[in-house]
């Protein structure tokens, strides 16, 4: 399949994904605004009774549903869950009111949840989204039994499945990374030459020539990386890496994480509190955590490379810690 093709199929997926996601943030903020939470309101602007179901809905369902809330960047852990927990209360309600699929106008007869045939319409919207997503997933899990680095390498990894897959096979030309150093710049996890992580920074960014709507040459500061892969890397993969277990990679984050736990520069801080006048301390553990979770990636990175670049029958380079440096895969000194 032209990678044009392949990689068109994907982001089709996350399309619909994230269309399935809007959909469902708006179910949420309707059955919220119900219980009278405004939008860009705090829950406790809610009355007793509404926190009071709130509250039972968080009871009642301890696990988050799969639908609209698992990639939803909501204000606060807390507010997340409650989002979980409504969608599961109303995909209960739907069930029960809609047992073959969504009724007749004439016919709908609400409850205390569902109380409205709009509100019913939305949430069957959803389900379709729902059905079409997993069935455009479904498809392209098909479609990678055609690219050997998902069946010999990928397909063995604890972590990946076929959504991550499709993006890094689709996202990536590995004909054009020469050295394992090539996917973190492209990926954005390289170091700028200001000694921090690669970002979109005003400092990090690049003059990049391009052709302006009159056919002109014109130039302006762009990124230098594909912020698409880097958030699925960084975001999706990473953790998934850590919920997967036992693995080759959670070893490495553990490890990593470890070491800089031990590290002077990495340790909790006392800082001047400008409102008491008193030191406070600067914890450094969420800091700690995304290092290591970028190193992690990183290390995936470089076996990709190797496994890829070598099913292709194209030259593996060492990754620069191992040819300059002299340092083995995972670490370590080699012995002099």
């Amino acid at each position: 399949m032209p990678a044009g093709n392949f990689k068109t199929i994907v982001r089709g997926c996350y399309d619909i994904q994230q269309l399935r996601i809007q959909t469902g943030n708006r179910i949420v903020g309707n059955f919220k605004a119900k219980l009278g939470q405004a939008p860009g309101q705090s829950e406790d602007t809610l009355d007793d009774e509404s926190k009071a179901m709130l509250d039972q809905i968080r009871v009642n369902n301890k696990r988050v549903a799969t639908g609209a809330v698992d990639e939803l960047e909501q204000e606060d852990k807390k507010a997340k869950k409650v989002a979980g927990f409504v969608t599961k209360l109303l995909e209960k309600h739907y069930a029960m009111l809609a047992p073959d699929g969504l009724p007749q106008k004439k016919k709908f007869a609400g409850d205390a949840v569902i109380s409205d045939y709009t509100e019913i319409a939305l949430i069957s919207q959803y389900k379709e989204l729902e059905s079409q997503e997993a069935k455009h997933f479904r498809n392209l899990g098909k479609i990678l039994e055609d690219y050997p680095i998902y069946t010999e390498f990928m397909e063995k990894v604890k972590g990946i499945g076929p959504a991550m897959a499709g993006v890094i096979i689709s996202e990536i030309d590995i004909t054009k990374a020469r050295h394992p150093s090539s996917l973190w710049k492209y990926a954005g996890l390289d170091v700028a030459d200001d000694g921090r992580g690669r970002s979109r920074r005003k400092e990090h960014l690049q003059t990049v020539a391009y052709i302006d709507r009159d056919g002109h040459d014109a130039t302006r500061n762009g990124i230098t990386f594909n912020p698409f892969l880097k958030t699925k890397l960084t975001g999706v993969l990473a953790s998934s890496f850590l919920r997967a277990g036992d693995n080759k990679y959670r070893q490495i984050y553990d490890d990593y994480k470890h070491r800089l736990e031990s590290h002077e520069n990495w340790q909790d801080k006392k800082v001047p509190n400008e409102k008491t006048g008193k030191d406070k301390i600067a914890s450094e553990k969420a800091h700690r955590h995304n290092a290591a979770m970028r190193y992690m990636v990183k290390i995936f990175l470089i076996d990709l490379y190797t496994a890829w670049r070598a099913l292709e029958g194209l030259p593996v380079s060492a990754p620069y810690q191992d040819a300059k440096l002299g340092y083995v895969h995972g670490g370590e000194k080699q012995a002099a």
